[in-house]
Parts: structure tokens; sequence; C-alpha cells
């Protein structure tokens, strides 16, 4: 026996004694209603499975547009209950128009039982079917908002930061397609992020890729996606972030590490708003609103023949600049008092401050690292602290490495990043550059690099 509830409307007392008996034997509640005007009054609809409704309730009348009229009552009062029709006068057109309405099937007067009961039995599954999807949008959406949750914040209003908060508000409601350049450690992903929040995709998935970690070889399987079989350890069908961010937005960071083939692939992805997985010969069509990110100088790449112009016309309808924190008057301040809050509550350390003159050693910091290296500051110098009061010499802040040699290294390590600084400034920033003058992959120097941060 079935624990679906069942509802059978009819003004025929018969039919609704011999329904009520056919159906007790196979569900474990059944009720009745005479009248149709009662329906208003059900306070309990949204928990009926199934209704069987007949659509003639007035004598000589067979049209069944009453029947429609109460169809269209129930589903207002609980649109995922299945409605079957029923009716001795059958026309195809008026079944059509039911389906159309909402009903899930209809039925002949007089009926055949074991039709009948398949007839419920189907759309009692329905039913289910349609709670289960419910269910699956709604976790769906709790998802999106846990994923798309602010856990960081634009701290600061300087009139540096304040240009750019404007322009991202202009930029946000429309669909073009953003660049974001930038100093390393400026908050480059949290200007994007802020771009995914005003902008009318903002109940959709923010999925962010750094381009940089991508190896060559899984490019296309990381951005679109695999079928089982493609390649050895595709063990099952795997959508890329391409197909994730649908409707959505897609960050794609570190843009300037591609190399000229990865490139070449991301374009024919972005012109024709499609992606094929690798395997397949399917194409999906994608709807994205592409943020791309860099702290490398794109158009020098382009004359060097580094970066393709056209990837850079596709991505760049917008750029952005992110000011270093340097050119942020004012917000070194803002931003340090805000990570003291963050990691004294985080360390359990209530109460501690910053003096004057630990104060003024942070202003005149020129903070090569950014944002992201005050925070680090903060953080260490939280942990470390043994007062309340945190001093000048609370802060270790360090001049930006030399690019000289003349001093001697006093490790390999101290080497090999001295090495690898030069290269980088000899190449304005571009890994791809070093890397071959370095007699490295791209992929091992970035990964030293992010070894480094």
């Amino acid at each position: 026996m079935t624990d679906a509830k069942i509802l059978v409307i009819d003004d025929n007392k018969s039919v609704l004694s011999a329904l009520e008996i056919l159906l007790q034997f196979e569900y474990k509640s059944v009720e009745t209603l005479f009248n149709p005007n009662q329906i208003s009054s059900f306070s309990h609809m949204d928990q009926i499975d199934i209704v069987l409704l007949d659509m003639n309730f007035s004598a000589g009348v067979n049209t069944g547009n009453e029947g429609l009229y109460w169809l269209n009552e129930i589903k207002k009062k609980s649109p995922h209950t299945s409605v079957i029709m029923m009716t001795a006068y059958g026309a195809v057109d008026l079944a059509v128009k039911a389906l159309k309405q909402g009903a899930s099937d209809f039925v002949l007067k007089p009926w055949n039982n074991e039709r009948l009961l398949t007839t419920v039995k189907s759309a009692f599954e329905l039913r289910k079917s349609k709670q289960e999807i419910h269910q699956l949008k709604k976790k769906e959406n709790e998802l999106k908002q846990v994923i798309n949750e602010d856990k960081n914040f634009i701290i600061g209003n300087s009139q540096a930061l304040t240009s750019v908060l404007n322009l991202v508000r202009k930029v946000a409601k429309t669909d073009v397609n953003v660049l974001i350049t930038g100093e390393n450690g400026t908050g480059k992903e949290l200007i994007a992020r802020e771009l995914h929040r005003l902008s009318v995709r903002k109940d959709e998935l923010f999925i962010g890729v750094d381009m940089g970690s991508i190896a060559e070889n899984l490019f296309e399987s990381e951005l679109f996606g695999h079928m089982k079989g493609a390649f050895t350890d595709a063990k099952d069908d795997r959508a890329g972030k391409f197909e994730a961010a649908h409707q959505g937005t897609l960050f794609l960071d570190e843009m300037g590490n591609l190399s000229l083939q990865m490139q070449a692939k991301l374009l024919s992805a972005i012109q024709n708003k499609s992606v094929v997985r690798v395997g397949s010969n399917k194409s999906i069509a994608v709807d994205i609103r592409l943020i791309s990110a860099t702290n490398c100088n794109l158009p020098q790449m382009v004359a060097d023949g580094l970066f393709r112009e056209d990837l850079l016309y596709r991505i760049n309808t917008i750029n952005i600049e992110v000011p270093p924190l340097r050119e942020r008057e004012g917000d070194i301040l803002i931003l340090a008092d805000f990570f003291l809050k963050k990691f004294a509550s985080k360390y359990d350390k209530q109460g501690l401050r910053i003096n004057n003159l630990a104060q003024e050693k942070l202003i005149e910091y020129p903070w090569p690292g950014n944002v992201r290296e005050l925070q680090h500051t903060m953080e260490r110098a939280v942990i470390l602290s043994e007062g309340n009061v945190l001093k000048p010499t609370d802060f270790l802040l360090h001049s930006k490495p030399s690019q000289s040699f003349d001093a001697g290294p006093a490790t390999l390590d101290e080497m090999e990043q001295q090495m690898i600084f030069k290269a980088l400034e000899q190449h304005d920033g571009n890994y791809s550059a070093a890397a071959d003058q370095l007699g490295i992959s791209r992929q091992t120097l970035y990964n030293k690099m992010k070894k480094k941060k």
C-alpha cells in the first residue's frame, strides 16, 4: 500500500464511492469532495499528491470549462499536486487544453480499473519527481548563496579606490567583458566579485580560475570538460569551468601566463559562446559574463608576439586598473585597523591597538605586496604580540629584494629568488619570457613564485 494522498472531486456520489473502494486497497489516504466549491476552503490541498477531478458539474453542460477552472484553482493552492481530469465526453482538443493548463493526465468514463490504477501510479511518480526537483532547486539556490557569500570586503575611502568603485558600478549591470589589471595583491579578485555582486547574474555562480596554475595538457579538460574515457584518468563525464559558470560569471585570473596555444583555444570558446568537451564532438552553448585579470602588460606582450591581439580585444571591452596600496592615500591605516580587529578576534587577542610610531611606519612603507602583504603583516604581528599595544618593532617589513648580486646571496634559495626577480624585471613581468631565459618551464616558474608569496 502506497503512502500517497488521493482526493477525488465529482458531483456523482456513485463515482465517488466506486473510486474510493478501488483506490483504498492501493493508497492509505483517499478523500472525496461532492461539491467543487469546497476546493476553496480545503485546508490541506498542498499535502494532496493526486487529485482526480471531474470536468463537468452542471447538468446538461459538457464543455469541460468548469473542470479547467477548478484545475487552475487547485494549481494555485498546490502547484506540485498531480491532477487527473475525468469526463464522459472525450475530445482530443479538450484533453490537450487540460494538459497545457497543468493536468498530468486524462481519464474517460467509464474507466478500466487497471488502466486507471496505472494512470494514478504514473501521476504519483510525477508528483514525487516534481518534489525532488523542487528540493534540488532549493538546495542549489542555498549552495549558490554559500558560494557567493561575501567572505571579503573592499575596504577604504581613498579617491583612487572610489574612482575604481564608481566605474565598477557603471559596468556591473552590463554584460560586457572586463579586464582587471594591477599589481599582485591589489585585490583584483575582490573587484571581480563586486562586479558579479552588482550584476543581474548575482544569484548565479561566480567561478574563479587561476589560469597560471593549470598545466597545459589539462587546460581543455579544466575549462571545457571531458567525456568518460577521453584520457587515462577520465573515469567519468565532467563539466568544465565554462559549463559550471553557465548563466553566471567566469573569472579568469593570471591571463598573462597563457601560452599562445592555450590562448587560441580560449579565444575560440569566447567567440563561439560554446565549448566542446574533450572526447566529444558535441558543441555545448554557454552563457557567461567573462571577467579576466592580470598583472602583466598585455599590450606590450602583444607587441612582443607573446599575446594574441584578437584575444586582448575580446577580453578588454572595459579595462579596470586597480591602484597599488601606496597610491591609496589614507587607506593603509583603515585596512590595518580592519585586519587588526579580524585577527585579534580570530586569535582571541582582544583590545590590541597600534601606537603612533607604528602607524607612521606602516604609512611610510611602500607595500610592494600591496593589500595582501599588509594582511599577512597584520596577522603575523597579532600572533606574535605580547602586550595590548603594537609597536614599530612588532612589524617586520622588508624593502624590495635587491636585483644586484654585489652583496652576494647567503643561500641558494636567495640566489634563485634574485635570479627570478631579475628575469621578471627584464621582461616586464612576462612569465613565459622569464622562464625561457631561466631555462625552466612557465609552470615551474609560476609554482616557485606562488611558493615565495
